[in-house]
């Protein structure tokens, strides 16, 4: 689905469109990311949603997201066969010096890792990422892999000695429990990506389970599928979604917007933001009962059902 399906219906009929002209560029809130020490913009542009839009346009909306004060781009290798990377590469090495770039690999040896990451830095035409994640790790058997003899966590610690990435970290959306297997085997992490939004709370809750250690380890902590795939925007804003996430203690949410006007909205929402109070985030997470658990997230683990498991979520 994509990622802002009712815009130009439902929620284009509900308020006035913003003129362009009254963004202002710089006045996006910024938030030092955990122990790494760097400031990002609260919101960042998502490499993930492209495969939505042509190669010119994703273009279009990274040079705008530059424009608008943006600093933090978030990336993967596989994301679009490696097209996503090469819409960064036609446009942020002119700034490179001021824009945090952050790429992630899915392979679980250290060959194969390394070798990704060698190609991730040849399609942004760059010599480093800000920071390079262990990618998508959905199933303890990953994770023996990962810190196994020859894993990658072996290539992780290699580029970062080696200055080919400043910070390293680790991101899943199938299962909690899997993330704190991942904390528990490893203490040197500098940040972390999780799913977080308004429902998440009611199932296989991210929210409750690891956003809690990720602070008592002053992790960078970034939020993904903070409108659920789309999925919330038929019971809840873009403003409701964007803000019940910045008000958890997180640093940055990756966004993956296809069109200069999601992402022209988003910022207007960071530009305003302000911390919710607990009793309306309480009541937003009420609003969500109804639509809670695994029909809204296909992308976490299935209740087994008959023997049978549901259809694995495969996206960033």
């Amino acid at each position: 689905m994509q990622r802002r399906v009712f815009v130009g219906g439902a929620l284009a009929l509900a308020a006035r469109p913003v003129p362009a002209a009254e963004i202002k560029s710089g006045d996006i809130p910024q938030r030092v990311f955990g122990k790494t020490g760097e400031k990002l913009t609260v919101v960042g542009q998502a490499g993930g949603r492209f495969p939505l839009c042509t190669f010119e346009d994703a273009c279009a909306v990274t040079r705008r997201a530059v424009e608008l004060g943006i600093n933090y781009f978030d990336n993967a290798h596989g994301y679009w066969n490696g097209r996503s990377e090469e819409v960064f590469g036609a446009v942020l090495p002119p700034f490179r010096k001021k824009v945090f770039i952050t790429t992630k690999s899915t392979q679980r040896t250290r060959a194969g890792a390394e070798a990704e990451l060698l190609l991730s830095l040849k399609r942004m035409k760059t010599d480093y990422v800000d920071l390079w994640q262990i990618h998508a790790v959905n199933e303890k058997e990953e994770v023996d892999r990962i810190f196994g003899p020859g894993g990658a966590i072996e290539a992780f610690e290699a580029a970062k000695k080696a200055g080919k990435c400043r910070f390293i970290g680790f991101t899943g959306h199938h299962d909690p429990h899997v993330h704190l297997e991942m904390l528990k085997r490893y203490d040197k992490y500098d940040t972390i990506l999780m799913p977080l939004h308004i429902a998440d709370a009611g199932w296989l809750s991210f929210e409750k389970l690891v956003l809690p250690v990720a602070v008592e380890r002053k992790l960078g902590i970034q939020a993904m599928k903070t409108t659920a795939n789309a999925k919330l925007l038929q019971s809840f804003s873009v403003s409701e979604c964007l803000r019940y996430v910045l008000s958890l203690p997180v640093h940055c949410a990756a966004i993956g917007c296809t069109t200069i006007g999601q992402l022209e909205d988003d910022v207007r929402v960071a530009q305003s933001f302000r911390p919710l109070a607990l009793a309306d985030m309480d009541a937003l997470r009420a609003r969500a009962e109804r639509i809670k658990g695994p029909g809204l997230e296909d992308w976490k683990r299935r209740p087994v059902q008959a023997g049978v498991a549901g259809p694995r979520y495969a996206g960033g």
